[in-house]
């Protein structure tokens, strides 16, 4: 059953027990009020007749309104014509009247009035009017319960409609966004939950999208960094087949060939493992690790890349703590961060690997807007942001650095470096030998 269906039929329950419990009330309130009023009218006649009870007339009259009159004799007998009446009046305390009291009782559907009179009394005998009236209510109950259930049908029916459109349109774009539409959003309005909905799905739209963006972005910077490596090998693969280049000059051509290879290699395995990162079966070897012997090892080769390079190496190590993490993979979060500082740090500026508690690699380049630093994990931004106006990588390597951290437990944090670069912060959980 659809939204509208379920409101409308929410409405209907609840009015048909709103108006069962009120027109049950009502009944009771009305057959006590109508008994209560007979009772009071039988009680005025009897104090009428009580001075006139002699008087054939007053007899005649009483019969005409179904009023049995019973005579109650000084000695307690009880006498009339209607042996119903005379029945009920034995059932009531009577003999009160014989004391010069006024008696009140039921019996029954009989309503009972005795009064004294001279040595002896009466009573005067009614049957409550009750059965056309309750008869006559339950009627009117009943067409006031069905008209009131119709319109709470139609209420409800009319209220699931206006109610369930907003969410309908939600629908529809979220079909639509499924399908690959991107520029549909829907309008905010209605009530306050049903404008978060709403919001909540135009936000969902608006992350696609950009997500989207962003990995034709990262496509794009991935097929380029491919496509370089590979002409450059497919060319000089060639010129060896060919018989272009002989003698002296095939070293070099190898030596270019390896190199572009091993560019690929790189290439490809940060992919995979970027892709792997995300997977339960991603392997991490986590022991309690001392970071000095690492970072001294990294250290040892990016001296030598950086000299190579005319860039200044700095290696600062104020403690040696212990913590816990997979060394290999920490020495690739190294590796990573080395190389991206070497990229755009020109000749004579510094390049920084410092461990205190925390590992830190600060550059001597260009640096970062302000507004970068949130998104430099994010894969390809940076990549995209840069690729005209300085060195940068295949928008993979900070992305991959992010994600072996963070899978190790660890955090790290990119802000702006006392030499005038880019600082990345590497945090890890600690850890004892």
């Amino acid at each position: 059953m659809n939204l509208a269906g379920r409101i409308a039929l929410l409405c209907l329950g609840v009015a048909f027990v709103a108006v069962t419990v009120a027109g049950f009330v009502s009944i009771r309130l009305v057959l006590s009020t109508s008994q209560q009023v007979s009772r009071e009218f039988l009680r005025s006649q009897a104090d009428v007749v009580a001075g006139q009870i002699s008087n054939n007339r007053v007899e005649q009259i009483l019969e005409g309104q179904d009023i049995a009159i019973v005579r109650i004799t000084a000695s307690g007998d009880v006498t009339g014509t209607d042996r119903a009446a005379v029945r009920a009046v034995r059932a009531v305390d009577y003999r009160g009247v014989l004391s010069g009291s006024a008696v009140s009782g039921v019996s029954g559907r009989l309503n009972v009035e005795a009064r004294p009179s001279g040595a002896g009394g009466f009573a005067l005998v009614q049957e409550t009017e009750t059965s056309g009236t309750y008869r006559k209510l339950v009627r009117n109950v009943l067409g006031a319960l069905g008209i009131g259930l119709a319109v709470a049908c139609l209420a409800g029916l009319a209220l699931g409609t206006f109610l369930a459109r907003p969410l309908r349109r939600v629908a529809s774009v979220a079909h639509s966004m499924s399908a690959g539409r991107r520029d549909l959003r829907v309008p905010v309005s209605g009530p306050h939950e049903l404008a978060e909905v709403s919001q909540a799905v135009n936000s969902l739209a608006d992350a696609l999208q950009r997500s989207e963006s962003r990995q034709r972005d990262f496509l794009l910077s991935v097929s380029h960094e491919l496509r370089t490596p590979l002409t450059a090998v497919t060319g000089f693969a060639e010129s060896l087949a060919d018989g272009v280049v002989s003698g002296a000059q095939v070293a070099p051509v190898g030596t270019v060939i390896l190199e572009e290879s091993r560019r690929l290699d790189r290439l490809v395995t940060d992919l995979l493992d970027l892709a792997r990162l995300g997977a339960d079966d991603f392997r991490l070897d986590m022991a309690a690790i001392s970071l000095e012997p690492v970072v001294r090892s990294a250290a040892e080769v990016w001296h030598a890349r950086c000299h190579a390079r005319g860039v200044r190496f700095v290696l600062g190590v104020s403690s040696s703590p212990v913590v816990w993490a997979d060394a290999r993979r920490l020495r690739q979060v190294i590796d990573g961060l080395l190389e991206n500082a070497l990229r755009v740090t020109p000749a004579d500026r510094p390049v920084v690997l410092a461990l205190s508690s925390v590992l830190e690699v600060r550059d001597g380049g260009p640096g970062l807007a302000s507004e970068d630093y949130p998104v430099a994990f994010d894969r390809g931004v940076l990549h995209a942001r840069y690729q005209e106006s300085r060195p940068v990588g295949t928008g993979v390597g900070l992305a991959l650095v992010h994600g072996l951290v963070t899978r190790m437990g660890g955090t790290i944090v990119a802000g702006p470096a006392a030499e005038g670069g880019a600082a990345f912060t590497v945090t890890l959980r600690p850890g004892n030998l």
